[in-house]
């Protein structure tokens, strides 16, 4: 396994930029706004008190933003804690504080350079890294390559009006891992690119870092009526060159050629490598291939390689007409965007020659008001894939399906060539979007539609937008957030009445990992949630994410697995993790998507809830009341089953459903149950968002009742509540007593929970695993009775499995 991982340079930057501390006592930010600020009130808390590990952000001050800055040159290097004091002086009266660039913040460093007795001295780790201090170009392009601005420290309301371009950032996928004598793989992140290491591959005691990068535009060279590449251009690199063993490039790749014995005789799957960028490159002959993935053994060592998979043509025999002929080829389509919507933005549909689709994209061609603008990092917003047998030209359209925004007229729709495709390289079309009117701003959904001309063939998706720039008076005024609490996130076609919920499919789940048991594992008292297992049983793994709990004991980290039909957690250092190639008998370990969906929503059956929020909360966000009742076993129903005052709004129809069904319900308490029947419906109509706000809501509320008085010590864990602020919470559900009575206490518990809640955002699972890690930490931890959570917990970890598995990837018509 991978000893250590980072980012692009191979600097120590916490020494590069020490100074950074000596300037914190002078920032009149670093002490109040960090120790607010939810995206760094870590690291301020570090260097006030390294005993200190979290801070509260709970307590914000008022007063916070009133205070202004003594010290009009004092700035932290870093870029995170810049003095805007400072950089918002009037140098010029043309160049607001918004459009201030990297320029001006060196200008102000060159500034504090012939006036050295204002700042602490800066410090190097190493003599070879002076080049930093003295060439103004390399300073600008390393700050560039590894900090961003942060917003929290900009005026917020200021930047929503503008279309997103504050933001600089790494845009490069790059990873750097340090690996022993014992060796390990190294995976780019979020691809199918690993490099393995075999064990001795260097000297006991010595190391190898390796470093893997992938450069998303191929070789020309490698693109021709042969060749076509299937990957993209991988960089690696070797720090030590003193070895004993090949290392092994494993590629999944976009493509597999055709079964019909031409195609098999005449094409096959290869590796180009060269010691340059540029090339020339040479076919590898150590090639391994099993179904859509390559392995290639590397002899040939270097400290920096490059290696790119390709589809070969020995020749083009009619009826062929040149390589895309003998494949299968699927074509990755990414949309990307600023990472917060405005009244006016520009959303990239992008073609990419191979499956690896980025989370980030630097886009340099971006034009606003007919001015080209600087290169912007974009967002990954949605993606798809789609198999196209042939290079032929496509037509790309971008359509709102919300009447607030538009597809700027002359951008609706748009050609790519098919001579762009067959070249393997990115292809990029922009769309402009503008809000209609002055309306209040907020996420939607656009349908993205790909027609092959010369074809009746159509491939359609939906991408749903992030939100709008966050406001600052959002930030401040915390109980206006307590009432409009942020939604999470349902499927796309949640919000979109006119488009139907997907069709539930009771089928077979598909997995990609397996563990098998190293032990066996029997309790005498059985735990909820924890499965039981023999020594040597294969067990299915719902992911690799993992999952920290308490065990018998301590707390351990688990996986979510399938054994004999029950889902539960294994702990991770009692199964080996093998793929679905090395699993021999999964007989043990299968499930279908109905029986997921019942064992998933089983804590539904024990956890509290308020009937009237839960009624509300579902009849605001289903929108296709006949989708809900059919699932609900109401599929009778019809609009005259509706008395007049339930027949006008379509949230009034679905709080009918809702109705009849806890009437149906506490008529036959033993075989129904509200909030388990309700939470089952809803997962099979693919409303997950809305799952996720029940499932959190429903959490804090049972957490508060089970807490009674011990709330207070789970304060202190999670937010560090002093004494007076604890008081402050009760004092609203004092009795006449002055004292808050003991069944009344789940209040201000759970007026705490929620509290603390909601600045996680959107981020529920984080708030279901930290408030899991507290309770477990506590003295008399209430999860060594209560397993609930766990069992939620669960449930947000299968979801992705669920949609992947139960609801067809095609549009229903």
């Amino acid at each position: 396994d991978a000893n250590e991982s980072k980012l692009d340079l191979d600097i120590d930057w916490p020494g590069v930029f020490k100074h950074a501390q000596a300037i914190s006592k002078t920032n009149p930010f670093w002490n109040e706004l960090s120790g607010s600020n939810p995206f760094v009130h870590d690291i301020a808390a570090s260097n006030r008190n390294e005993n200190n590990k979290r801070l509260s952000i709970l307590k914000e001050k008022p007063y916070l933003f009133s205070k202004i800055s003594s010290n009009r040159d004092s700035l932290d290097s870093s870029g995170d804690e810049l003095d805007i004091d400072c950089l918002l002086r009037k140098t010029s009266a043309r160049r607001s504080g918004r459009s201030k660039s990297v320029s001006d913040f060196l200008d102000i460093v060159d500034n504090r350079r012939s006036n050295p007795h204002k700042t602490a001295p800066q410090k190097t780790t190493a003599s070879d890294m002076t080049w930093l201090q003295t060439d103004r170009e390399a300073y600008k392009m390393a700050w560039l390559s590894h900090r961003q601005l942060t917003r929290s420290c900009l005026d917020l309301e200021a930047m929503s009006h503008s279309p997103g371009w504050a933001q600089t950032q790494a845009t490069d996928i790059h990873v750097v891992c340090k690996l022993n004598h014992e060796g390990g793989s190294v995976q780019l992140p979020d691809s199918d690119i690993n490099i393995h290491v075999p064990v001795g591959h260097v000297l006991p005691g010595e190391f190898q870092e390796v470093g893997l990068k992938a450069i998303l535009n191929p070789p020309l060279s490698c693109n021709n009526e042969l060749s076509s590449t299937v990957s993209p251009l991988i960089e690696l690199t070797l720090s030590n060159l003193n070895t004993s063993k090949a290392i092994f490039l494993e590629v999944k790749v976009a493509a597999k050629v055709k079964n019909d014995p031409l195609s098999q005789v005449m094409s096959d799957i290869v590796c180009f490598f060269s010691l340059n960028k540029e090339g020339p490159f040479k076919k590898l002959e150590n090639c391994y291939i099993y179904q859509d993935t390559i392995q290639v053994k590397l002899t040939d060592l270097s400290h920096v390689m490059y290696a790119v998979i390709a589809i070969q043509a020995s020749k083009i025999q009619p009826p062929a007409t040149n390589v895309w002929d003998y494949v299968h080829r699927t074509v990755s389509v990414g949309i990307y965007g600023p990472k917060y919507i405005h009244p006016s933005f520009t959303a990239v549909f992008t073609v990419f020659g191979h499956n690896y689709i980025p989370g980030k994209l630097t886009i340099c061609d971006i034009k606003k008001g007919g001015k080209s603008m600087p290169p912007v990092v974009f967002q990954l917003w949605g993606k798809h894939t789609f198999l196209l047998e042939k290079p032929q030209d496509l037509n790309i359209s971008l359509v709102s399906c919300d009447p607030d925004f538009q597809v700027k007229m002359e951008d609706q729709s748009k050609n790519i060539k098919k001579e762009e495709l067959k070249s393997g390289e990115m292809v990029r079309q922009q769309f402009l979007f503008s809000m209609l009117g002055c309306r209040e701003m907020h996420f939607f959904v656009f349908l993205v539609q790909i027609k092959i001309l010369k074809s009746s063939q159509v491939t359609q998706f939906h991408v749903t937008t992030p939100d709008p720039a966050p406001k600052l008076s959002g930030i401040i005024n915390r109980p206006k957030r307590l009432q409009n609490r942020k939604e999470i996130k349902s499927a796309p076609w949640l919000l979109i009445p006119t488009i139907k919920y997907p069709k539930f499919q009771d089928k077979t789940l598909s997995f990609n990992t397996y563990g098998v048991a190293l032990k066996t594992v029997l309790r005498q008292n059985k735990i909820d949630y924890l499965l039981e297992y023999f020594k040597g049983d294969t067990i299915a793994l719902l992911g690799e994410d993992k999952v920290k709990a308490i065990g018998q004991t301590k707390m351990k980290e688990w996986y979510v697995g399938v054994l004999r039909r029950k889902i539960g957690l294994v702990h991770c250092k009692n199964v080996k993790v093998i793929s679905k190639e090395q699993a021999m008998d999964t007989a043990d370990s299968e499930l279908t998507t109905r029986n997921l969906v019942e064992q998933i929503a089983l804590p539904f059956k024990k956890l509290t809830y308020i009937y009237s929020v839960v009624l509300s909360t579902v009849s605001e966000s289903v929108y296709d009341w006949r989708a809900l009742a059919e699932v609900l076993g109401y599929s009778h129903m019809s609009l005259d089953d509706f008395n007049e005052a339930h027949i006008d709004k379509e949230s009034e129809r679905v709080a009918h459903v809702v109705k009849k069904m806890k009437q149906d319900c506490h008529a036959n308490k033993k075989k129904r149950l509200f909030l388990y029947d309700l939470i089952v419906a809803l997962l099979k109509i693919d409303c997950q968002g809305l799952v996720a706000r029940l499932t959190q809501d429903t959490i804090i509320l049972t957490s508060a009742v089970k807490l009674g008085k011990s709330w207070r010590e789970l304060a202190e864990k999670l937010a560090r509540l002093t004494k007076q602020q604890i008081e402050a919470y009760e004092v609203p559900h004092q009795g006449k007593n002055g004292a808050v009575a003991l069944e009344m206490m789940w209040k201000p518990a759970y007026d705490f929970l929620y509290t603390w809640a909601a600045h996680y955002g959107d981020g529920y699972r984080d708030v279901l695993q930290d408030l899991q890690s507290a309770l477990d930490k506590m003295k008399n931890p209430v999860t060594k009775e209560w397993r609930e959570l766990t069992g939620a917990l669960i449930l947000v970890n299968c979801m992705e499995v669920l949609r992947a598995s139960a609801f067809s990837k095609r549009e229903e018509e």
